[in-house]
């Protein structure tokens, strides 16, 4: 049965959802709150939001689920795509009964996040970005050869550890391709339009330092222009800058997480 209406109650669930030619893990908390999805990192899984769900409590649904060939239980796939990606919110959402819900996004799930939100005017009841969908212009033909060697070196140590789920199962050439394709997508031409187009309030928290592959001050810069790049849209503000870096964000200043989808919760219920 589908629950067209955002606070619709659902039942706690965990399990394996298809979509394409694949399945993903998906957990669902349930109950009458709130729903609100989180879209991971890259290579990450869902249980680096365990202390940001901790954190907002019980009075939200939460709805977590790992990325194609992420974690133990989500299935391979020929398509580790952009598109993909945001095909798959929609396919977690269905399947678990959800039109509206608010978007909560780290790192490469930002920018996924940015762009469900902009192609979903009507569903998005909110939108947390969390050290991700900064549109710069990192990307250039060195850095595209950085990239590759990186995953290349990390293969020797990444590829045991797949069992465990810590890292994914895709080889070093697609994990190198999607962050490439991130780079291309991550382009202020290409993304402060789509920043600018969404209806719905959107909070950054915003990490300081490094993050990996990353030298320097490379990411403070890719950082700096947020303000400037969204301008054109009122309801983009960053909600707080913390002082962790952008792999430790979520398991140290999971508060301000919090503090962010609460803010933009309550401002949604407020538009009712």
């Amino acid at each position: 049965m589908t629950n067209n209406s955002a606070s619709s109650t659902g039942t706690a669930w965990s399990g394996l959802v298809p979509v394409d030619d694949t399945r993903l893990a998906v957990t669902d908390t349930g109950g009458p709150g709130l729903p609100i999805v989180y879209l991971n990192g890259q290579f990450a899984t869902q249980g680096y939001w365990r202390k940001t769900l901790a954190d907002l409590g019980t009075g939200y649904r939460h709805i977590t689920f790992d990325e194609r060939a992420r974690g133990k239980k989500s299935g391979t796939s020929a398509d580790y795509s952009f598109e993909a990606a945001v095909r798959d919110v929609d396919a977690v959402l269905a399947a678990r009964g959800v039109e509206k819900a608010l978007v909560v996004g780290w790192s490469y799930g930002a920018v996924v996040a940015a762009h469900w939100a902009q192609r979903n005017p009507e569903r998005a009841l909110g939108v947390v970005l969390v050290d991700g969908a900064f549109p710069h212009d990192w990307l250039d033909d060195a850095m595209e050869v950085r990239i590759r060697k990186l995953f290349r070196r990390m293969s020797w140590f990444t590829v045991p550890l797949r069992i465990t789920g810590i890292t994914p199962r895709m080889t070093a050439a697609e994990q190198a391709e999607s962050n490439i394709e991130l780079g291309r997508l991550s382009r202020e031409a290409t993304l402060a339009p789509v920043l600018n187009d969404i209806r719905v309030a959107v909070r950054y928290v915003v990490a300081s330092g490094t993050s990996l592959g990353s030298k320097g001050d490379e990411q403070e810069q890719i950082r700096a222009g947020l303000e400037a790049a969204t301008a054109e849209n009122p309801n983009v503000r960053i909600s707080a800058k913390v002082p962790s870096n952008h792999g430790a964000i979520l398991s140290k200043d999971f508060h301000a997480i919090g503090d962010a989808v609460r803010e933009v919760a309550d401002l949604s219920r407020a538009q009712k």
